[in-house]
């Protein structure tokens, strides 16, 4: 009878794996932000504390607010892009798996109105920091036009809304297939909407680094091109394994099909990440006449260090996901794939506030 009524052993251990499972998915979502914003205060006051006489550096608020702010902006970003990428990557189309596209469709808003909001705010702090003050609309649109960071800033914004706006496309959309109200040729466009979603949200992860250090190089149009590989294998990379784990990692069957698809996507990623920070990190100490003695005499050059062994052990534990995890998950037997996936977003969130703070320090502090 228990069996019948569910109340059996058996249903209580599916009880408490459930829970389990749901808090270790919470955790994989919190732990990578309160990581980025920690590492992101660590590493300003870090670069703070060695600032060279002579050169100009920001208020306080600008200085400690702004890098926490960007890692938010980033990784809200980076969590757009994700969501959009779940549809390619889920190949299933069973009604179960569309619920759980559409749960991921109305993440993707939240996740693009908060990118939004923290692009304004970074907007009005980094003009104040020119104003020397609270800005004016006038400064503010001053910035926006006249200085090459504003204008960035700016286009993010107008990304980040483009994202909301096709997300809320797609939300309605689920809205009218729940009730019916669909054709033959909807369905098939279904993704058409996600696509240009995951393309606009790429879009606007590249003019904010384009205005850094990488401008300031002899060979600035390769660095450059280095800069933006960099950026969008990260988001793929990161993002794609948001979205997996918030949404197809607790259902066996799905994750069966989605992973291999994405494990194959981010062992390229990974490694343009790598190739193309080494190159990054390297040109820019050179350029500043550091030399790799740089990487331990100042405040940029450790922080790439630090950068460099979080990648190192990311690239552990993504191998180890797929080459141990992989195949078991593969005939659909149980594994701890959220928790080490949770594992590598924590990771992933404390590289990103490193980030954050190497895009605005000057490379010889």
């Amino acid at each position: 009878m228990s069996a019948d009524t569910g109340t059996g052993p058996e249903h209580h251990r599916s009880g408490r794996r459930e829970a389990t499972g749901t808090k270790t998915v919470l955790l994989a979502a919190i732990a990578p932000v309160v990581l980025a914003v920690a590492a992101a205060l660590a590493a300003a006051a870090h670069i703070a504390a060695g600032e060279v006489p002579g050169l100009p550096t920001p208020g306080a608020a600008v200085g400690f607010a702004a890098p926490p702010l960007r890692a938010l902006l980033d990784l809200a970003a980076v969590a757009t892009v994700g969501l959009g990428l779940l549809p390619r990557l889920l190949p299933d189309r069973s009604k179960h798996a569309r619920a759980h596209l559409a749960l991921s469709r109305r993440a993707a808003v939240i996740a693009a109105l908060a990118w939004l909001i923290c692009a304004l705010l970074l907007l009005v702090l980094y003009a104040a920091e020119l104003a020397g003050g609270v800005p004016t609309t006038e400064e503010v649109a001053g910035y926006v036009t006249g200085v090459p960071a504003g204008t960035a800033l700016a286009l993010s914004v107008v990304c980040a809304a483009g994202c909301a706006v096709l997300g809320l496309i797609g939300v309605v959309r689920d809205g009218r297939a729940d009730t019916g109200a669909t054709n033959r040729d909807a369905a098939a466009n279904e993704g058409l909407v996600d696509d240009l979603r995951t393309v606009l949200a790429l879009l606007g992860l590249l003019p904010m680094p384009l205005t850094g250090h990488a401008t300031d190089w002899e060979y600035h149009n390769l660095s450059m091109i280095s800069v933006q590989l960099h950026v969008l294998a990260a988001a793929v990379w990161a993002g794609g394994l948001t979205a997996i784990v918030l949404f197809v990692a607790p259902r066996r069957g799905l994750l069966a099909t989605t992973l291999p698809r994405y494990s194959r996507l981010a062992t390229a990623a990974i490694t343009v990440v790598a190739l193309s920070g080494l190159f990054n990190g390297l040109t820019e100490l050179t350029a500043a006449d550091g030399g790799l003695d740089g990487l331990l005499t100042i405040g940029y050059g450790r922080i790439v260090l630090l950068k460099t062994a979080l990648l190192v052990l990311l690239a552990l534990l993504g191998g180890h996901a797929r080459y141990r995890l992989l195949p078991r998950i593969e005939r659909h037997h149980r594994t701890t794939f959220i928790t080490w996936t949770a594992a590598e977003l924590t990771i992933m969130g404390a590289a990103y506030g490193l980030g954050a703070v190497l895009a605005r320090s000057p490379v010889l502090t």
